[in-house]
């Protein structure tokens, strides 16, 4: 599913939301309907806008948390990195995908591992006394060798993953942040797994997401992210 799956590209001609709004506070203040509350309100939107991105290379707005992809040569929202073992960016759209590749890939050859375990204590019964022929040798040596190497380089990456999990950060972000500072998109550990998974734990192993969780969280679409003051408010 991380192959196929696309991790968010940016809407043609993107605007972020408060701009839309604001553009509709000034052509109201053109008509003939326009009030003091109406005037403040503009103010004070002028007041909270966010400064807007622009990418030079797909000459475009950049949401928050996009980033560029060099590879893909195109904006991709909430971007965590270029992966080459599935051939695709890794983004707000498939990142649940990616860590259930994770996870499953390092189940499965932590399995391995352990199935060859005896098999490959028997290898050097079987060298020792010359009862087993070399080309089984070899096959059971490599076999046991390359699961076990992939098992703890998969464990170092879920380990990554799930600390960048429980802070709601990517991998570009963790360069971005500034020490000593709280993280803004940071929600609690909670919050942010559910920014990634969603809210229905039976759907949680699975690369599924319920209706519910697509229209009440923004985040799986990667182009609104609350924050902070947004979750207190």
């Amino acid at each position: 599913m991380v192959v196929f799956r696309d991790p968010g590209s940016v809407p043609e001609n993107w605007k972020p939301a408060v701009e839309e709004n604001l553009e509709e506070g000034s052509s109201m203040t053109l008509s003939d309907d326009v009030t003091p509350e109406n005037l403040v309100s503009t103010s004070e939107a002028l007041e909270r806008r966010p400064a807007v991105r622009y990418c030079n290379q797909c000459q475009n707005g950049k949401p928050p948390r996009c980033h560029h992809c060099s590879v893909c040569q195109r904006c991709v929202l909430k971007m965590d990195h270029h992966c080459i073992w599935v051939v695709n960016c890794v983004g707000a759209r498939n990142y649940k995908f990616f860590l259930l590749f994770l996870l499953y890939t390092f189940l499965e050859t932590t399995m391995d591992s352990i199935a060859l375990l005896p098999s490959f204590i028997n290898f050097f019964r079987g060298a020792k006394h010359h009862s087993v022929s070399p080309g089984n040798l070899a096959v059971t040596f490599l076999a046991f060798v390359l699961n076990l190497a992939f098992a703890l380089s998969l464990l170092c990456f879920v380990t990554m993953h799930a600390s960048l999990l429980s802070s709601n950060t990517t991998s570009v972000e963790v360069y971005e942040k500034k020490k000593g500072l709280p993280w803004k998109y940071d929600l609690g550990r909670k919050k942010n797994f559910e920014q990634v998974f969603g809210t229905k734990k039976a759907l949680w192993l699975l690369p599924l997401f319920s209706k519910e969780d697509m229209e009440k969280i923004p985040a799986l679409h990667g182009l609104d992210f609350p924050t902070h003051s947004e979750a207190e408010a």
